[in-house]
């Protein structure tokens, strides 16, 4: 679908049926869309339709292009005034060629009153304007702005597909590579980390461990402690970094440690910006915790999923297959009815998790229902 639009986005009088002003890319984690939004938006600008290796088209990928505009939310939700922004920003007359691209990734993030201030310019949009939004599946966005776009719905990759890119573009040892891209589930960014970083892995199996350790209340807060912790480090390891070089880059745009009366306005000015930025990076930091903390939710889903594969003697493959010990106990202590139970509690708090719910409180439900998976019947 991509190709043919990009084909009639080239027609030098005007642009064919293919080509449309609004899309949405959906598919679930792993599938790319960020990486087909941008895809898309490089051969929109490359003289050859999409090389992939022309200054345009790496440069578009990147978000160095100045007619690509990539958005990224840092916070858990856009609000009106991010909205607001946006059609701001997108009023931008391209500057090299004919579109001005804009990308908007997490856009089933968009709060009702953002989205009713968005779908204006979506609705109608200048000539020159392209909307790529992207979400995982198209009844997380609004429906009013759902029904404006052209739909493009991508698929996971197949493990083989992951562990062998992988292997080309890491160099990871194919064992290493096959358990990171099952246990993944098809997430080539989870499985990169899986495959190169130890820690990443020890979290994982700290995680996987935790539905044996609940024998009692005591044990179900604990382990609700342990996860929340190690999704806050695995969050702090995320963000130190990025918090720490916006700081230092600001410092440096403002001149920090200048002389005299300009110096020291200025280094007013930086100090109220100062705040604003470390708001922002609350928010990130936030929304990364709460990233990280859903992650681990999908691993304790793919575990249940390999006990109930177990119980029900089907011939799938285990994603945790160097689980099968503590799997093969939990499918004969337990039945398929709590195995499904269990499944539920997960995804309602997962839904809790996206829904801003207190994270410790959440958590400590979960573990509770997990070690009795039919208390909340009772």
């Amino acid at each position: 679908m991509f190709a043919r639009a990009v084909a009639d986005a080239h027609d030098p009088l005007s642009p064919g049926p293919a080509m449309t002003h609004a899309w949405l890319v959906t598919g679930p984690p792993g599938s790319g869309r960020s990486t087909a939004a941008a895809a898309f938006a490089a051969a929109l600008h490359c003289p050859s339709n999409g090389c992939g290796e022309c200054l345009t088209c790496r440069s578009a990928k990147s978000g160095a292009h100045p007619d690509v505009d990539i958005i990224t939310s840092d916070t858990l939700s856009y609000g009106v005034d991010d909205a607001r922004d946006l059609i701001v920003r997108s009023c931008i007359v391209p500057t090299t060629g004919r579109w001005q691209v804009v990308i908007i990734e997490d856009a089933d993030r968009f709060t009702p009153a953002a989205a009713s201030v968005l779908l204006k310019v979506i609705e109608e949009p200048p000539t020159h304007l392209v909307w790529v939004l992207c979400a995982p599946n198209p009844e997380d966005v609004m429906p009013t702005i759902r029904s404006r776009t052209r739909s493009v719905q991508l698929r996971t990759p197949a493990t083989f597909e992951v562990s062998a890119a992988l292997q080309a573009k890491y160099g990871v040892d194919p064992a290493m590579a096959a358990f990171a891209a099952r246990a993944s589930q098809g997430h080539i960014g989870r499985a990169r980390a899986l495959a190169t970083d130890e820690a990443v892995r020890i979290r994982r199996q700290e995680v996987l461990r935790s539905p044996s350790t609940l024998r009692d209340l005591s044990s179900c807060f604990t382990a609700a402690a342990d996860l929340l912790a190690a999704a806050t480090e695995d969050a702090r390891s995320i963000t130190d970094a990025l918090d720490a070089r916006e700081t230092t880059d600001l410092r440096r745009t403002y001149g920090e440690g200048g002389e005299g009366i300009t110096a020291a306005r200025t280094t007013k000015l930086a100090g109220k910006t100062l705040k604003a930025l470390e708001k922002q990076q609350k928010s990130r930091r936030t929304r990364t915790i709460r990233d990280q903390v859903d992650r681990a939710l999908l691993d304790l889903i793919a575990f249940y999923r390999d006990v109930f594969v177990m119980q029900i003697n089907a011939s799938s493959a285990l994603i945790n297959d160097e689980m099968r010990a503590q799997v093969q106990r939990e499918a004969a202590s337990s039945t398929t009815a709590d195995t499904k139970q269990r499944w539920e509690a997960l995804d309602h708090a997962r839904s809790a998790v996206a829904a801003n719910g207190a994270l410790p409180l959440t958590l400590e439900a979960l573990m509770i229902e997990l070690k009795d998976p039919w208390i909340r019947q009772r």
